[in-house]
């Protein structure tokens, strides 16, 4: 699911440029990763079975593949749905720390497990000289260092740091994801495609559900979720000073006007930062952690009187947010395309990215959250198909025949 934070309806391609690079880049390192990661430790054997969420059969044909692949796709949709409508539950009773253990540990066993399992594989394919002891410890300090990068406040933790988690726990879950049955693997990627459509925009859907109590209650949704925190030059300051909000309490500051008779004051409010400091002064750290632009619930301005949007999906000075699923399903096309041919890795990426990027400009337009696997899957299902039927045939034919272009 993509969501983003738009500041002004009239600079939407200004913010698409910067946005689409910063959020083009750790998908991109995402996929990287794990097609070498497919390329160094996948036999012909890993293709056809997989120790985890498939079915052991026996099959012999290929509508036997095709059921068994709709069987296992249609059953991991139901048991996400079912999970995800649970953590709306929890999120809509307000079981903020439960939801907060059960991240962590789930992110914990995922550096632990899946990340030990693929380090093993790492140190015998590459002969690595590590003994036990030394391996056991850095897999611990690994994962207690990810889950405290992940959890921990961001003012404790740079955000550089939290984004590289976040992007290793999506190429770690990707990897095995690429251990499917190859048709499982399609019908998976499809069907994901079709739930993150339904779960966003259908009324009822899950994360749609999510989004509008995290807007109702100005909360952050409870997920892994990757953030894109932009940086804005402000006219006549020397530093760059990215986002933030605030709460104002029940004594208001001693120098803020007062409220006209008979009017109250608006519930949320930030302050403005002074951007007429001359360049030369230094802000001070209280000014570098102050909201930049004013916000209210009900119809917000700015200086020059045009209203700011508020809510999720709309916002202030421009922020992208892409979930941690997005990652790692474009990472696993990605991946099954390695384990076929290289030319299908390079049509599979660039399809991928102009999906994301078609979202992206459907998400500065349309200012709601809106799911960012439909366009990307099918343009890397179609392209992988393309590829694999057609170039794949003409390249091979011109090879052959000695034939440049």
């Amino acid at each position: 699911m993509a969501d983003a934070e738009l500041a002004d309806p009239g600079s939407v391609l200004d913010f698409l440029g910067e946005g689409i690079i910063r959020i083009v880049s750790p998908v991109s390192a995402s996929m990287l990763l794990v097609v070498l990661l497919v390329s160094s430790l996948s036999s012909p054997s890993s293709s056809s079975s997989s120790p985890l969420f498939s079915i052991t059969y026996s099959s012999s044909s290929a509508w036997d593949d095709l059921k068994v692949a709709l069987l296992s796709s249609v059953a991991f949709v139901a048991l996400t749905t079912l999970v995800t409508f649970v953590l709306v539950l929890l999120f809509y009773l307000r079981c903020s720390r439960l939801l907060r253990s059960y991240l962590a540990l789930s992110s914990f066993v995922v550096f632990a497990f899946l990340g030990g399992h693929v380090s093993l594989l790492l140190v015998r394919r590459f002969s690595l000289p590590l003994d036990p002891l030394t391996f056991a410890l850095l897999l611990l300090n690994l994962s207690v260092v990810g889950v405290a990068a992940v959890f921990a406040p961001s003012r404790t933790i740079p955000i550089s740091l939290n984004q590289a988690y976040l992007v290793l726990i999506g190429v770690l879950v990707a990897y095995w994801f690429t251990l499917l049955p190859e048709w499982t693997t399609w019908a998976l990627l499809i069907a994901m495609a079709l739930y993150d459509l339904a779960a966003v925009l259908l009324p009822g859907g899950p994360l749609r559900l999510l989004v509008e109590i995290a807007e109702s209650r100005d909360e952050e949704i409870p997920a892994l979720i990757y953030e894109v925190r932009p940086v804005e030059n402000l006219p006549r300051l020397s530093r760059r000073v990215s986002r933030a909000r605030t709460h104002f309490d029940a004594n208001p500051p001693s120098n803020s006007t007062p409220a006209p008779p008979g009017e109250s004051p608006p519930p949320e409010m930030a302050v403005v930062l002074d951007v007429d400091r001359p360049a030369a002064e230094e802000p001070s750290p209280a000014d570098v952690n102050a909201p930049l632009i004013e916000q209210r619930r009900n119809h917000p301005v700015n200086r020059s009187g045009e209203e700011w949007l508020e809510g999720i999906g709309v916002a202030s000075l421009g922020s992208i947010k892409l979930g941690l699923g997005d990652f790692i399903f474009y990472s696993v096309l990605v991946g099954r395309a390695a384990m076929y041919d290289y030319t299908a890795v390079y049509a599979c990426y660039l399809a991928i990215i102009a999906g994301l990027g078609v979202t992206l400009l459907l998400l500065g337009f349309f200012r709601q959250a809106l799911p960012a696997l439909p366009v990307s899957i099918t343009l890397g299902v179609v392209f992988y198909v393309l590829t694999r039927e057609l170039l794949e045939v003409f390249v091979v034919q011109c090879s052959t025949n000695l034939l440049m272009f």
